[in-house]
């Protein structure tokens, strides 16, 4: 079909996001520029979870706004890379998308969902806000209402509800890859040009708009909420509830 599907691998957790799976996404962006590629599927293995944002296991380790900001600099970073790579992307929601796993969705051009799954923005339920500029981006993506709607109030919410508002495209029942090849196909036989062409004119936009300058002052606001002591006891009592 001439995509490029990566999918994390850590369904014992949840795939959610750590420094290894970040690499593994610099890669896959770093290999869509071959001339064969058209398009790069993001999705995630087994059907329980697309994404759980990042392993909380993993980063709870970063106590201050300085070590924090590594950490969500550098994921921005690679969904800023992702929403300018100059071919289509998907995420292809499997399972269910939470947190850092919507800021990921968000990054991607198209989101393909089954139809029985969940998925939330839901920082705020951790004192936190989006910190890998999936704020700034769902700004860019959804109207103001809908979307300032999502983020303050940190619930799940339905696959059905969420392409009603437009931050979903379309759903599946069965097969992912099969839905995936169907939203894709008539896309991916036209020259790649034209379709590096196409996504110019919106890369252009955001480019205008600084973008990339507001992403930058998210990820400074969250990184100051991170060590606030209200964020740690979410954290830990996150980690005890897993132990």
């Amino acid at each position: 079909m001439g995509y490029l599907l990566f999918t994390i691998t850590r369904s014992e957790k949840r795939n959610a996001i750590n420094f290894d799976v970040m690499e593994g996404l610099e890669e896959a962006i770093k290999r869509s520029s071959k001339p064969d590629i058209k398009a790069l599927v993001i999705t995630g293995k087994d059907d329980r979870a697309f994404c759980s944002g990042g392993d909380l296991s993993v980063f709870h380790q970063l106590r201050t706004k300085e070590e924090a900001y590594g950490m969500l600099s550098k994921m921005a970073n690679i969904l800023y890379s992702l929403l300018t790579l100059p071919i289509p992307t998907m995420a292809l929601i499997d399972g269910t998308a939470i947190g850092g796993g919507c800021e990921l969705a968000a990054a991607c051009d198209y989101r393909l969902a089954r139809e029985d799954i969940k998925a939330g923005f839901v920082q705020g339920k951790q004192a936190i806000t989006t910190g890998w500029g999936g704020g700034s981006i769902l700004a860019e993506k959804l109207p103001a209402p809908i979307a300032m709607k999502l983020l303050m109030e940190a619930e799940l919410q339905t696959a059905v509800y969420l392409k009603e508002i437009g931050f979903i495209n379309a759903l599946y029942t069965d097969n992912s890859l099969r839905a995936c090849e169907s939203f894709l196909g008539q896309m991916l036989t036209n020259d790649l040009n034209v379709l590096k062409s196409y996504k110019r004119i919106w890369v252009r936009k955001w480019e205008e708009s600084k973008l990339r300058e507001r992403i930058e002052e998210e990820v400074r606001n969250c990184a100051l909420l991170w060590e606030s002591d209200i964020h740690h006891e979410y954290v830990n009592a996150f980690i005890r509830k897993k132990q």
